[in-house]
């Protein structure tokens, strides 16, 4: 049973196609952890309070605190202790997270999503220090949740495609411009009501996703570098090939080197068409040469 769960783990974690999924399956891994080391101490009757232990994971505000606990400026936007807190998360980000990945290509989800949510935390971390109204209580605020985060993937859809159309429950067809607006417009009258720097971090996460594609149709990807930590993640994941022992025959005939030729020559064109499909699954068909846009219009039309 669990070579088989380590399989379906692996597996998804792998593919460098699927980001989405495994952003979605690191933030449930770790919600369900948290959660479940609560069970012990319930049985046992002990009090155990899960904010105190998610201290260590929520980014705080206070600077001096930060400067201790520097780790939380990640591990706070994969942080979820309530469950409708992190399905309305995770939603969101899935249904955006695909249209970023359609018009933009895989590898940049895992930029938007940890730049977006640094962005927005230290929009968080920046508003608590700066303004008198959070002077009595920034020594015990701290965020959690992957809220700014999924606004920077919002929005950086929203910038690429803004005329999208989904489809939403009672309302019918609706552009993803007018869902961020409605989005963006609750942070923003929310702030004074609860939760203000939860609703400022959104913000921050909101804004990064605009600039960051704003930034691509310049030609410049500020998120580059990023993408190394994710392929260094799946290659923890991959599984070395094993070792192939092979051997030439001494004779041949004409049938069989004609045969073995055209096989070759199969074997070549389907390695290059899966590394075609492979760069637009990752970059998108724009990214494609003329040579290679070629190549893939003539393969369609084989049989």
């Amino acid at each position: 049973m669990s070579n088989v769960i380590w399989r379906e783990i692996r597996s998804t974690m792998q593919r460098r196609d699927r980001m989405v999924y495994q952003l979605i399956f690191i933030n449930v891994i770790i919600f369900l952890g948290l959660n479940l080391v609560r069970i012990p101490f319930y049985f046992m009757n002990v009090s155990f309070d899960i904010d105190d232990f998610g201290k260590y994971l929520g980014l705080p505000a206070d600077l001096k605190t930060l400067g201790h606990q520097p780790w939380t400026i990640i591990s706070y936007m994969f942080t979820h202790f309530e469950f409708m807190h992190i399905l309305f998360n995770l939603l969101i980000f899935y249904w955006f997270g695909k249209i970023l990945v359609e018009f933009a290509g895989n590898k940049k989800v895992l930029p938007v999503y940890l730049l977006g949510g640094i962005f927005g935390g230290l929009t968080y971390v920046a508003a608590y220090n700066i303004f008198p109204v959070f002077s009595n209580v920034v020594g015990d605020a701290r965020a959690w949740g992957a809220s700014a985060s999924v606004m920077a993937v919002v929005f950086a859809a929203t910038t690429l495609v803004p005329d999208y159309t989904m489809f939403l429950f009672l309302f019918g067809a609706v552009r993803i411009k007018w869902i961020a607006l409605v989005l963006v417009l609750i942070d923003i009258i929310s702030i004074p009501a609860d939760n203000a720097g939860g609703h400022i971090a959104h913000l921050g996460g909101a804004l990064f996703g605009f600039f960051y594609i704003k930034q691509l149709q310049r030609g410049r990807d500020p998120g580059s570098a990023i993408n190394s930590i994710g392929d260094r993640v799946a290659n923890l994941f991959r599984r070395r090939s094993n070792l192939k022992v092979t051997y030439r025959r001494k004779e041949k005939s004409a049938v069989g080197s004609s045969y073995q030729n055209k096989a070759a020559a199969k074997s070549d064109a389907q390695e290059q068409l899966d590394t075609i499909l492979d760069k637009i699954s990752q970059s998108g068909y724009e990214s494609l040469s003329k040579e290679e846009k070629e190549f893939l219009f003539r393969m369609s039309k084989e049989d």
